[in-house]
């Protein structure tokens, strides 16, 4: 008998939503208090998950979630990097899908 692999879920820091890791960005702050956003899912220190959805994007921005996340003030220019590598992933992941097909 073949035995199910598990898939890894995590929360959204935005929506409190659980999704499939994949499914998701990790945003790390280091012992240094740097807070940069993780493609890799594997950088040292403390991490949030958000979901990989420029509304969710857009919504961290206005209510100000990652600064509350890790209780530290997280510059304009940080959501600026974040909306548009969600939007590169996003983009990649609508380029790749056509040409499977």
């Amino acid at each position: 008998m073949v035995k199910k692999r598990k898939i890894p879920m995590r929360k959204s820091i935005v929506s409190n939503q659980m999704f499939p890791k994949k499914e998701l960005l990790r945003i790390a702050k280091n012992k240094e208090g740097i807070i940069s956003i993780d493609p890799t899912g594997k950088a040292p220190g403390r991490g949030a998950y958000i979901a990989l959805d420029l509304t969710e994007v857009k919504k961290a921005r206005v209510k100000r979630v990652i600064d509350r996340t890790f209780a530290m003030p997280v510059e304009e220019k940080f959501y600026d990097e974040l909306e548009a590598y969600v939007e590169h992933i996003l983009a990649r992941r609508e380029l790749f899908k056509e040409d499977d097909e």
